[in-house]
């Protein structure tokens, strides 16, 4: 079932005036585009010959037929049901994108021959440094708010001032401070947990803000309930307020795991196996660089989607409990 806002969307896109002006930006930005890339002053250059031939006559061609095709096409689409509509700019827009990726002239023999090790090796490695980076930062987070919501004036300053530190400084720094910093005061760490350190503690620092509003989102008359029937602290968070605040705080915890998942690039500075680094360094031997680069930023994407489902599915779910 759509939204009002929807159906009145589709038949918005049926309207002349609304079509017409689809058309006209349209038409003037890919107009713009075009004489931008090439120049305004070369194409009106005088040239030997037909008039046409200075260029200027066939990029109007071209921004008035892609306008004219959009247009269509958008006005077409309108007519489906969502998850048609839906379908087909997915398609379309993958189609884009892959004769985006024909004009760099892509090997894809060496794509093919390396793309095992680089999954066997690079995709586990990511996965590994951000599920455990992902359950660190989790568990720091519910310390951290329950901190930040308490009267306890000692442990709000240590949440607060850490909080205020991991999330001012940048996640690229966290790992060099981590895995430079710490040899200097007699713990010697690997890079793979130098690294898992950093992500943990710089998203855990994040998420605390996200539990921490969650859990304040859940009316207070909640806590007086449960303690009136005698209930503890950790009783009524794990029973009471947690299962109602999940709701608030999934949306946003989910787009933090996504965002670690990609940022866990970042430990590639220094010197571990993950995706990023191994595309790096298997493109700079043959100095194939785009082929591997445009193959890791596949593979980026493809783990983003499952995490994208995943949340999705835990969200339904959690509406469904909410609506019963």
């Amino acid at each position: 079932m759509l939204y009002p806002d929807t159906v009145e969307a589709d038949i918005l896109v049926h309207k002349p005036w609304f079509v017409a002006t689809m058309f006209s930006v349209v038409f003037a930005i890919f107009l713009a585009f075009n004489l931008a890339s090439t120049g305004f002053g070369e194409l009106m250059r005088p040239v030997i010959g037909e008039p046409s031939q200075s260029g200027l006559y066939g990029r109007f061609a071209i921004a008035f037929v892609i306008a004219l095709l959009f247009v269509f096409n958008v006005v077409l689409i309108g007519f489906a049901s969502l998850r048609i509509q839906i379908a087909i700019v997915w398609f379309e827009l993958l189609l884009l994108f892959l004769a985006f990726f024909e004009t760099f002239h892509l090997s894809l023999p060496f794509i093919w021959e390396k793309l095992p090790f680089l999954i066997s090796q690079g995709v586990v490695t990511t996965l590994y440094v951000s599920a455990i980076s992902i359950i660190i930062a989790s568990l720091i987070a519910i310390l951290g708010a329950v901190a930040k919501l308490s009267t306890n004036g000692f442990a709000y300053a240590i949440a607060s001032f850490y909080t205020s530190f991991f999330r001012g400084l940048p996640l690229l720094m966290q790992v060099y401070l981590i895995y430079l910093g710490l040899p200097q005061l007699g713990f010697v760490v690997g890079a793979v947990p130098a690294g898992i350190l950093a992500l943990s503690l710089c998203y855990g620092a994040y998420m605390t803000e996200i539990f921490r509003s969650g859990i304040q989102s859940i009316d207070r008359g909640q806590w007086e309930a449960s303690r009136s029937m005698g209930f503890g602290f950790s009783l009524t968070m794990r029973r009471i307020i947690l299962p109602q605040a999940l709701p608030v705080i999934i949306p946003p915890t989910g787009n933090q795991f996504i965002s670690m998942l990609k940022d866990s690039s970042l430990v590639s500075v220094i010197g571990v196996w993950e995706l990023m680094f191994l595309a790096r360094t298997l493109g700079q031997k043959t100095f194939q660089h785009m082929e591997m680069l445009i193959s890791a930023s596949v593979i980026y994407w493809m783990l983003s989607i499952c995490l994208e489902l995943i949340q999705s599915r835990i969200e339904r779910h959690y509406a469904r409990s909410k609506v019963r």
